[in-house]
């Protein structure tokens, strides 16, 4: 994992063009004693080949492959620009994180870096940072922008014989994850829980969280509470506002009568219901919707195949969600290259797509096409 410092960051600074900002921090890095004096035409080189541009103000220069030899040591080097540069197209570019890395250690940089700049907010906070302390804060994840949800937060078929048991492996499940301490499996087990129907309950706290999260877990064998059948158990842990995107696609599950889709989802399409947002359909995920592919470039999902994977994606009306099954078992939306990234995709990976819409087979003819082909790497 990478340890940023304050002698990464520097703040307030102002270029004319993307040209000159690159240059400006590939002095950096070449200060720092990171890279030779020449990684600057890799920098300028990888721009030309592929905008490094994500999203949301944020760009991450780095080298070709065939700069690599100029790395001395792996590390960044942050520039802040409150006033903005232009990226081309139409792109702006708040926070420039430029990378040296020797080999495809650069991926879990980039995994680190881009889990927490994909979230929605993160860019006006880092345009409006006023200290070192506050990028870092940001760009390490102590400021949270969205509530846990990760295969680790799920339990299927759990043999419960009561809520008690219920709301402990719920709550055990958020401790163990470093979101609740153990005042709040206490607060959850005595606390009752609100029916949503056909046996899929709710229940929160604030009481000794940490991180808001949620926690899943769904019966065996199916028990009681209070005379109605409890085949399923969601538990949020909220210390924030974090939290607020579940229940909106909760609220919306239960207005739409969907609750059975959630109790007999597995873990992955569970992932896949909460990666979207608040405002679309939570899709049912089917064999006719689904397809997995194999990563084939040497190099992983780094900016440059990433962002042909998300254009080829955008080409269709489709919401379009990617799971590494290899990874750590969160689905992204696959338009976004930050997200994409963020699933830390290296060669031989496995993804898994789930397409929901009018173009949906469409879309996963055309991405499988778009990897088989290399994307723009074959």
């Amino acid at each position: 994992m990478l340890t940023l410092t304050k002698n990464d960051i520097t703040l307030q600074q102002a270029a004319a063009d993307k040209t000159t900002a690159i240059k400006a921090i590939a002095k950096q890095l070449t200060e720092k004693g990171l890279v030779a004096e020449k990684y600057v035409e890799g920098m300028l080189n990888r721009e030309q080949q592929n905008s490094t541009f994500l999203g949301n103000g944020i760009a991450i220069p780095h080298g070709t492959t065939d700069t690599r030899e100029l790395v001395n040591k792996t590390g960044v080097a942050v520039h802040h620009f409150p006033q903005g540069v232009n990226w081309g197209d139409g792109n702006v570019v708040y926070v420039a994180i430029g990378i040296a890395a020797k080999s495809d250690e650069h991926l879990g940089i980039l995994k680190q870096l881009t889990k927490v700049l994909s979230a929605d907010g993160v860019e006006e906070k880092l345009k409006q940072a006023k200290s070192e302390a506050d990028i870092i804060a940001l760009l390490n994840g102590e400021v949270q922008f969205e509530a846990d949800f990760d295969a680790s937060l799920i339990q299927l078929l759990f043999p419960a014989s009561d809520m008690i048991q219920m709301s402990a492996v719920a709550g055990g499940l958020l401790r163990n994850s470093g979101n609740a301490e153990n005042k709040f499996v206490a607060e959850l087990v005595t606390k009752e829980p609100t029916h949503l129907g056909n046996g899929l309950w709710l229940v929160s706290t604030d009481k000794g969280v940490k991180r808001s999260g949620m926690s899943i877990v769904t019966t065996a064998n199916g028990c009681e509470f209070n005379g109605l059948a409890v085949k399923g158990l969601i538990a949020i842990a909220s210390c924030n506002a974090s939290h607020k995107s579940f229940l909106s696609i909760i609220s919306k599950m239960v207005f739409e009568q969907k609750q059975d889709q959630l109790l007999s989802a597995n873990s992955e399409q569970l992932l896949a219901m909460f990666a979207t947002s608040s405002e679309e359909i939570v899709a049912e995920v089917s064999a006719d919707n689904t397809a997995v592919f194999t990563i084939k470039n040497a190099h992983g999902l780094h900016a440059r195949p990433g962002a042909m994977l998300v254009s080829e994606a955008k080409k269709y009306e489709s919401k379009i969600t990617v799971l590494n099954l290899n990874g750590d078992g969160k689905s992204a939306n696959a338009k976004s290259l930050m997200k994409v990234i963020a699933l830390g995709v290296k060669h031989g990976h496995e993804l898994q797509f789930t397409a929901d819409g009018v173009d949906a087979k469409e879309a996963l003819v055309g991405i499988g096409a778009a990897i088989e082909s290399g994307l723009g790497e074959g």
